[in-house]
């Protein structure tokens, strides 16, 4: 079924249609109906506007392409599977939650408490301005991802995030076996209580980081405004540049060109940490 150039604004609007089509329509108006394409499969939507809420819910396969959600579409996509946003403005709060198997390409996201909960999620080339991002999501990659916000990767699991801009406090807090590679990570209190968090080739800033941390990996990374850094961590880095202060870490080696200070007042902070300038000569012949 193919429905093009309509405005439709009634309560379930095409509520269980299989294989609908949807093109250049508006689900918008004075009715102000919910749940325009609740439990539908097969749904395909070009150029279409969304200004009401749940229009997506409980649906099995759905393309979005150069869509536009509003701030009023509220909850747009739950408890669906096998999505995929291109070209889509994804604008109402928790737009995305309990879904599983999404692929998001050029979007703009501007949705707090965007991805709960969700399995499987690829995002590339998009911008997100979100709290609370992708919270307690799994099995999420992202590359050239430009964030921005607070409380992002929350108890996330099995994670890979490359090529990306991260401007976010608290992000990665209680995160297991994540990976984030080639990227600038920007942020308060990065990644307390984290499992098996790695950073490869990043630019790490912000106070007070990688604290409480099991399993910490840096490789080749700058931690720059970073006071403070891995109380109470096992961590094993190589840094590039010299770090403001490390604060009793417990466990592991830590290689740096130099440290600003070395906090040591806890008789478990057992760390090693070993000064080697040759780091930092290496860097500058990159």
């Amino acid at each position: 079924m193919k429905i093009e150039n309509k405005t439709m604004d009634e309560e379930r609007a095409l509520y269980g249609c299989d294989n609908v089509e949807v093109v250049g329509c508006r689900f918008e108006g004075p009715a102000d109906g919910e749940s325009a394409l609740k439990e539908c499969g097969a749904v395909s939507a070009r150029n279409t506007f969304f200004d009401l809420r749940y229009p997506l819910w409980h649906d099995r396969s759905v393309t979005l392409e150069d869509c536009e959600m509003t701030a009023n579409c509220r909850a747009a996509l739950w408890y669906t599977e096998n999505i995929t946003a291109v070209r889509t403005a994804m604008h109402g709060i928790k737009a995305l939650r309990e879904c599983a198997n999404a692929v998001i390409k050029e979007c703009d996201i501007k949705s707090p408490e965007f991805g709960w909960f969700t399995d499987g999620i690829r995002i590339t080339d998009s911008t997100a301005v979100s709290e609370y991002f992708m919270m307690k999501a799994k099995n999420i990659a992202a590359r050239r991802l430009d964030l921005k916000g607070k409380y992002s990767f929350q108890y996330v699991e099995d994670a890979i995030i490359i090529d990306s801009k991260l401007d976010t406090k608290d992000a990665f807090w209680h995160s297991k076996n994540v990976t984030v590679e080639n990227s600038i990570v920007i942020g308060e209190y990065l990644g307390w209580f984290s499992k098996n968090l790695t950073f490869k080739n990043c630019t790490i800033i912000g106070t007070q980081p990688l604290c409480y941390c099991k399993n910490l990996k840096l490789i080749d990374c700058v931690m720059q405004k970073t006071d403070l850094s891995f109380e109470r961590s096992e961590v094993y880095a190589v840094l590039r540049e010299e770090i403001d202060s490390i604060k009793n870490p417990y466990k592991g080696v830590i290689r740096v060109p130099s440290v600003g200070e070395v906090i040591r007042d806890d008789i478990k902070a057992k760390c090693k940490i070993l000064l080697d300038r040759s780091l930092k000569r290496a860097a500058e012949c990159r």
